[in-house]
């Protein structure tokens, strides 16, 4: 995949991690201006995940993101202009509009749009997989949900199937303490969601989620081991979910010392730490980052501003695919 902004492969890794955080900040504040439509699910204190398990991956890999991975699209270099038009429903958004970013993909960019129903989306990347299998196609699919649809029987239908059928998927679990507000103590017996996968006949890795280093690397042995037709893998990435589980909760069901240990493992500030240990002018980078990351989200908000909202009868266009000649 092309970089974002520097050749340097840990700069650039800096800069993703900026942007994924910089626009979520953008469309919070969006958000309590009334400007965003639906809810705002923020995955801050989570972007050593998606850009981990994201930046290394090849154009045709496929990725199946849920509503707190809104940095996968970005990693997966969808348009950013796109993605803030789809934010605030307007026709300049992915789906034109008329869904919920949540729900929309980018078929460009190989990026499947989830589920309300979280967890929906193992067994469609099991679909994919398969695919990738009939054809003797060597790529993969990663997909992603939470510890608390770790539980949900879609989730381990997916897995099985993948393993009887030995297919290229790598799951990730993003177990961050707290589905909604039950904690994870209350979710999974036995503490390990990674555990499971050797009843599925895989290998199940369990990391820290806030290391960039750590996803960077099980993650390139997880598709290694998929595209050499070895089979699945399980990750479970250990981190935090910082903010509440949406822009409307408060989450008061945690504590003030456990937020603030959490927020002392920022893969943000970790990766800054690493940057300056080589000697990176870490002040004057961070002043340009956060400058281009400015502009790339001020701009989106103007795009998406300026781009109408559709109209009544557009509701019934693009209910069908086109039949394969007409495409253009």
């Amino acid at each position: 995949m092309p970089r974002l902004y520097s050749d340097d492969r840990n700069i650039d890794l800096y800069y993703a991690l900026k942007l994924v955080r910089g626009f979520e900040d953008k469309v919070s504040v969006l958000h309590r201006q009334n400007k965003i439509l639906g809810g705002v699910y923020s995955g801050r204190g989570q972007e050593a995940i998606v850009v981990g398990t994201v930046y290394d991956l090849g154009p045709e890999d496929w990725v199946f993101p849920i509503h707190r991975d809104l940095g996968v699209w970005l990693v997966r270099h969808t348009d950013p202009n796109k993605l803030m038009a789809q934010l605030m429903a307007r026709k300049g958004g992915l789906s034109k509009g008329k869904d919920n970013w949540t729900h929309a993909g980018d078929a460009d960019r190989n990026v499947f749009g989830a589920t309300s129903m979280l967890g929906g989306t193992q067994p469609v990347a099991c679909g994919v997989a398969w695919r990738f299998k009939l054809r003797g196609e060597p790529h993969v699919t990663v997909s992603y949900f939470g510890e608390g649809a770790s539980s949900r029987g879609d989730v381990h239908e997916a897995m099985n199937f993948a393993g009887v059928h030995n297919l290229a998927c790598v799951f990730v679990c993003e177990n961050n303490q707290y589905a909604y507000s039950t904690p994870v103590n209350m979710e999974i017996a036995g503490g390990s969601v990674s555990d499971r996968a050797s009843g599925y006949g895989f290998p199940g890795v369990k990391c820290n989620g806030n290391d960039l280093h750590e996803m960077l690397e099980v993650t390139r042995e997880a598709v290694e081991r998929a595209k050499a037709g070895r089979g699945p893998t399980l990750i479970e990435a250990v981190t935090y979910r910082i903010k509440g589980h949406s822009e409307h909760d408060r989450a008061d069901y945690r504590t003030k010392d456990e937020v603030a240990l959490w927020e002392s493992k920022d893969p943000v500030v970790t990766w800054e730490l690493f940057l300056e240990k080589l000697g990176v002018d870490l002040p004057k980078l961070r002043a340009d980052v956060e400058s281009k990351v400015k502009e790339v989200c001020d701009k989106a908000a103007e795009f998406a501003l300026a781009s109408p909202y559709p109209e009544g009868p557009e509701a019934m266009e693009d209910l069908y695919a086109s039949p394969i000649g007409a495409r253009g």
